[in-house]
């Protein structure tokens, strides 16, 4: 029997609207189909029922074929982005293996079609714009310079966020009982992070800065101003400067950063993001010549290649090619002249 006829629902299940209690007595309660759904993130779960979603919308039926995908496929490639087309093909592949089905996007012309659909419409990722120091010192001025409460939250935010390279989900699910002070300054618990689905636990530590960038000062100002000591540290705000219990959302983080850029004058506003923090950190970190692990470390990475494009892209004029012979030019051009002339003179 296949194992969805034991749970149904189980391969469509969009999240856990009843977030699961770790006390004895509700453990025993938990049902089987509850440990699978807990088994895939409600990020990705939602991201994977909207790309079935989008398929059945189109006018399939699930089950499918292999020739209804590849019709799928040749119909979208020029409108969706291949990275797109790639998800919707693991959601495929995942709902049919969950249902007990075979895998129709495993037949060799889909990959060929696929390939082929990446060599002819592929482009490049949009990236977020990488957080420099000096642009951070910049926004940090610029929310320094009000007492607002929404400005004092999001100078700490924005400090926290980039000093300990936090991804935008785990930055909002901070809370202050997770939060430890020491001499050196702050150790941040992430109970839970993509990186740490089993929820094992990692660490963050953030050191004391200066006047002009200090994120354990920073936050210690929002504490004071907030009067909170318990709960989400980076709450959502109301009408009147009214705290509210619930933490803001992960795409107000983003739509946060953009406001202070556009309220700084930055260029390319719209290229900031949440992700422009942990990108900056690691192109700064390595600029100012921290250790690859130690980066690696404080961003909670897993692979190294990751790192070493965010740092790639931070380098791209040092030990330049281009630019050491452009530095020389002149000194090119003397050579050719003394050349010239010993020339003549042999002649």
């Amino acid at each position: 029997m296949p194992l969805t006829e034991q749970y149904p629902g189980t391969a469509i299940a969009l999240h856990n609207e009843n977030p699961i209690s770790t006390d004895t007595e509700t453990t025993r309660s938990i049902s089987p189909q509850q440990y699978i759904i807990a088994a895939t993130s409600d990020n990705t779960r939602r991201a994977y029922q909207s790309d079935i979603r989008h398929f059945v919308e189109w006018g399939a039926f699930l089950p499918t074929s292999a020739e209804i995908v590849m019709k799928y496929l040749q119909q979208h490639a020029d409108s969706l982005n291949p990275r797109t087309l790639v998800r919707r093909l693991t959601a495929l592949k995942n709902w049919h293996l969950c249902q007990g089905f075979s895998d129709p996007t495993s037949h060799p012309m889909i990959r060929k079609t696929l390939a082929g659909i990446k060599h002819i419409h592929g482009k490049p990722k949009n990236k977020a714009k990488a957080l420099t120091v000096e642009v951070l010192a910049i926004m940090v001025a610029y929310l320094k310079g009000s007492s607002r409460l929404v400005d004092v939250r999001n100078n700490a935010l924005l400090q926290i966020g980039f000093f300990g390279a936090f991804r935008r989900s785990e930055l909002v699910a901070i809370c202050w009982e997770h939060i430890h002070f020491v001499p050196e300054g702050i150790e941040i618990l992430i109970p839970r992070s993509k990186t740490d689905q089993e929820g094992e636990g990692q660490f963050c530590a953030i050191p004391y800065g200066d006047k002009k960038l200090c994120p354990v000062t920073a936050l210690m100002a929002w504490r004071d101003k907030s009067f909170l000591q318990t709960g989400f540290v980076f709450r959502a705000i109301g009408n009147g400067e009214s705290l509210k219990t619930e933490a803001i959302r992960p795409n107000q983080v983003n739509m946060m950063i953009k406001t202070i850029a556009k309220a700084c004058q930055l260029s390319e506003v719209r290229l900031y993001s949440s992700h422009s923090m942990r990108r900056g950190f690691a192109t700064e970190a390595s600029k100012k010549g921290a250790p690859f692990g130690a980066i690696m470390r404080q961003g909670r990475w897993r692979h190294e290649g990751t790192v070493l494009g965010y740092i790639e892209e931070g380098k791209r004029f040092d030990s330049n090619a281009a630019d050491i012979i452009l530095k020389h030019k002149d000194e090119n051009k003397s050579w050719r002249t003394e050349d010239s002339d010993t020339t003549k003179r042999d002649g």
